[in-house]
């Protein structure tokens, strides 16, 4: 998907601290949460973005530390779908 896709994405659905499932082209899915931290705008530029994986959400939420992040590249991911709590 392109940057402007994933932008849209989160602005259109609003996706504020809930969880996505990312579908990726040569991974595994993944369930998390898209991050906006300070290195946001930048890494939007290149097309990465910081994701919270559903493993470390706990850890992320109790710390607020961006180390449970890791930065994926958004060519690779091919559909997102907010996930409903349950």
């Amino acid at each position: 998907m392109t940057s402007e896709e994933i932008q849209k994405f989160n602005k259109n659905k609003n996706i504020n601290n809930e969880v996505v499932q990312i579908n990726f082209r040569s991974r595994p899915s993944l369930k998390g949460l898209f991050l906006q931290s300070k290195d946001s705008q930048e890494l939007q530029t290149k097309n990465l973005w910081r994701i919270v994986s559903e493993s470390n959400l706990s850890s992320y939420l109790k710390s607020g530390d961006e180390n449970f992040s890791r930065i994926f590249n958004g060519v690779d991911i091919t559909r997102m779908e907010v996930v409903k709590p349950s």
